[in-house]
């Protein structure tokens, strides 16, 4: 009888067909610098490091940095071929990931990613470095290129090195333990270093027997980012992790806010008030789960602003009709390490891909019915991506309005700042180098608050865009105190700033509240009335704070009520962005006019959203009286 036995040939080539189908489709995946070793090489690797003879039976690393499998050296350097404690930690780095040693830790495993990072605007400062030289006087414009790094010592310098330069991701952590609210740079450290409660509490007990009781849990070096991360830089200047959180910055001190539920104190000290929270982070949603590896990280490509470098857009996972994708065999090696590192197992579905620049979003997924999905870093929960609302997609009025000017709820504001230089001031610290000096800048705040953002227009390859933006910059700066005559050169300036303000809120503000709302059209806060006397009507405004000495405007305006802004004067942070035109707050201001009798909801204004105000126009009635001004 024949033997049927089915041939071991035919099964050999089956499987080795697959194996190649495998690194095929999953060709990306394998381009990724992943340094798995076999059992045999890991413990050929783990003994030939003379660390692990007294750093032995440590735990607590990430799956993919375990020693066993790149070894100590590999991060910490040092002379893995002596037995002695002073030979063998010759030339050792013991936090290693500072980008002053990456090239030699962490960029020897991930050159790609160092490369983004050292361009990055987290590293490079250049678009703090660029308005802060522009509003000194020492640059002609706002978008030249620089890095933090190099800067000297002349008066805008000096002011960066009091008040801005300590957050870049150039500062070095040069002690141990976790990052904080308190953290500032760090490198690599900054976003990935990661402290267990047992590797917090090895830390403790080993700096307090003076270095003696080695660690056995060691931090985690890993892709689980939380917001703590973002924070320690985040929460200065436009305020976005705080604004994220509902917290708006006071002028309180900690003391005068002692058992009131609605304040917090952060670990600086500066005393917060708790506003309403974006609603991303009311439902537990990170930085991270937006603002992926590709964002924070960047591209290698160096921006002038922080908004020429993000490309992510709220339209991304709230479409209009479909979003864009791609499959999981397409992924980048980066996107597709992150897939891995967190488990995801969507592999057979679409996952979400920016618009603008095409990067995925790993945590993304859309399935058969269409519908789309966010898996929560945190907690890995599932969050559906609803889209847009029927009022935005068929808003033919609003289409060059970005979402966030209506959908942010409030952002941070600060006047009436004066920055004077105080030659004998003791102790002042330089932030880049990280010594103590005499003489330093001071800036004196005169109010912090809050209220829904102004509006701005971002002009952007042909095309007007409305967007929020803030009183950044209403300040005057003496000049002559850093050359020892106070008060000999003192300039003005009234710069708002562009701004994503990260409050975001479900519901939108009213359109009262851009069409006559004085705050909003850039003449501060105020009343803002609509008077018809005779059959005429005439905007009326008064405002709020006094006038301003140097300019003759209100201490938080923008610009002039319905006059013209005088010729040459630089009001913006950017040279793309501006307030509006007399013009254009005309238009606005004759949709305010419409709004004192019609309600929001009421048809005539509905249809305007859809046909325009023209439509509007060409039906009114004999009781409308629109503006003469």
């Amino acid at each position: 009888m024949r033997n049927k036995t089915f041939p071991v040939w035919i099964i050999i080539v089956a499987v080795l067909l697959f194996a190649l189908l495998f690194l095929i489709r999953n060709k990306t995946f394998f381009e990724a610098p992943i340094y798995i070793n076999t059992e045999h090489s890991a413990i050929k690797l783990a003994a030939s490091e003379s660390c692990l003879q007294c750093h032995n039976n440590t735990k607590g690393y990430s799956e993919y940095h375990n020693p066993e499998f790149i070894g100590c050296a590999s991060c910490h350097l040092g002379n893995t071929a002596s037995n002695n404690k002073e030979e063998a930690h010759a030339g050792m780095i013991l936090i290693p990931g500072n980008l002053s040693d990456a090239k030699d830790t962490c960029g020897k495993c991930h050159p790609n990613e160092l490369h983004k990072i050292e361009n990055s605007l987290m590293t490079t400062n250049s678009g703090i470095v660029a308005v802060d030289k522009f509003v000194f006087g020492e640059a002609d414009s706002l978008n030249y290129h620089y890095h933090i790094k190099d800067i000297q010592y002349s008066a805008a310098d000096k002011h960066l090195r009091d008040l801005c330069a300590n957050c870049h991701l150039g500062a070095k952590k040069s002690s141990y333990g976790e990052i904080s609210q308190l953290s500032r740079g760090g490198g690599c450290n900054a976003c990935h270093l990661n402290y267990s409660n047992a590797a917090k509490k090895d830390l403790k007990n080993y700096l307090a027997s003076n270095k003696t009781e080695l660690p056995q849990f060691h931090p985690s070096t890993d892709i689980f980012v939380n917001d703590t991360h973002c924070f320690g830089c985040h929460s200065r200047s436009s305020r976005i992790s705080t604004n994220y959180m509902g917290l708006q910055e006071t002028l309180l001190e900690k003391e005068e806010v002692v058992n009131m539920e609605n304040y917090s104190v952060l670990e600086d000290q500066r005393v917060y008030k708790h506003l309403e929270d974006d609603v991303h982070h009311a439902k537990g949603l990170l930085c991270i789960d937006c603002h992926s590896s590709h964002e924070v990280m960047g591209n290698g490509i160096r921006y002038a602003h922080q908004e020429d470098a993000v490309t992510l857009q709220c339209s991304d996972c709230h479409f209009k009709e479909k979003p864009n994708t791609m499959p999981y065999d397409s992924l980048d090696g980066e996107s597709m390490l992150v897939f891995l590192h967190r488990d995801y197992k969507h592999e057979d579905k679409q996952i979400i891909a920016v618009e603008k620049d095409g990067h995925p979003l790993v945590n993304t997924f859309v399935d058969t019915t269409g519908n789309a999905f966010l898996i929560g870093k945190k907690d890995g929960n599932l969050h559906e991506l609803k889209p847009q609302s029927t009022i935005c997609s068929r808003d033919h009025a609003h289409k060059n309005v970005s979402c966030s000017a209506c959908h942010s709820s409030w952002t941070s504001r600060c006047i009436g700042c004066h920055n004077q230089f105080d030659s004998e001031a003791p102790n002042a610290y330089d932030l880049l180098e990280k010594k103590y000096v005499k003489g330093a800048w001071k800036e004196y705040v005169a109010e912090f608050s809050s209220s829904q953002p102004a509006l701005g227009v971002r002009v952007h390859k042909d095309k007007n865009l409305i967007e929020p933006a803030v009183p950044g910059m209403i300040l005057t700066i003496d000049k002559g105190s850093y050359v020892g005559k106070p008060e000999s050169d003192i300039s003005f300036h009234r710069l708002y700033a562009p701004n994503a303000p990260h409050t975001t809120n479900k519901s939108v503000r009213d359109c009262k509240s851009c069409h006559a709302n004085s705050a909003t059209l850039g003449y501060g806060n105020g009343t803002l009335v609509y008077n018809i006397n005779n059959g005429k009507g005439t905007w009326v405004f008064t405002p709020e704070y006094a006038l301003n000495p140097n300019d003759g405007l209100p201490e938080d305006a923008w610009v002039p009520f319905l006059k013209q802004t005088d010729k040459g004067v630089v009001n913006s942070t950017r040279s793309d962005f501006r307030p509006f035109t007399v013009e254009e707050q005309k238009e606005l201001l004759l949709v305010g006019a419409c709004l004192q009798c019609h309600k929001d909801n009421s048809k005539v204004m509905q249809q305007t959203l859809e046909l325009g105000i023209a439509s509007a126009l060409n039906r009114l009635s004999a009781s409308c009286v629109l503006p003469s001004n």
